[in-house]
């Protein structure tokens, strides 16, 4: 489930297509915990996530740093940020309550820039 989440709505520029994989994958209720924001239900969602993207450079691609855990309904996965030639810009983790029908919850942890 956070991989599919990680490519198909953080690795997916269409608004469309985004859009849809958030009915798909988190329930209606669904809560989307940032640093400074909250979001709730699919369209806040959306309209989060394509904020978001909109900050980070167009080609930048998001990829599992190591593979994704779930344990009794709670999911984690550790994402990079890069570039196309592999340069990393940012770094993560994605900690999801995940139920039958769907992530209920996503706690997205930004790192800090080295050096900070």
């Amino acid at each position: 489930m956070l991989q599919a989440n990680l490519n198909r709505v953080f690795n997916e520029r269409d608004a469309g297509r985004r859009a849809q994989a958030i009915e798909e994958l988190y329930a209606p209720d669904a809560i989307f915990y940032e640093d400074e924001a909250t979001s709730s239900g699919p369209e806040a969602i959306a309209r989060a996530v394509t904020h978001l993207l909109g900050a980070l450079p167009p080609t930048l691609i998001f990829s599992m740093a190591a593979p994704a855990m779930q344990n009794h309904g709670m999911g984690k996965l550790l994402w990079r940020g890069h570039l196309p030639d592999g340069t990393s810009v940012v770094t993560g983790t994605d900690i999801a309550q995940i139920e039958e029908d769907g992530i209920r919850s996503l706690h997205v942890f930004v790192d800090a820039p080295k050096g900070s």
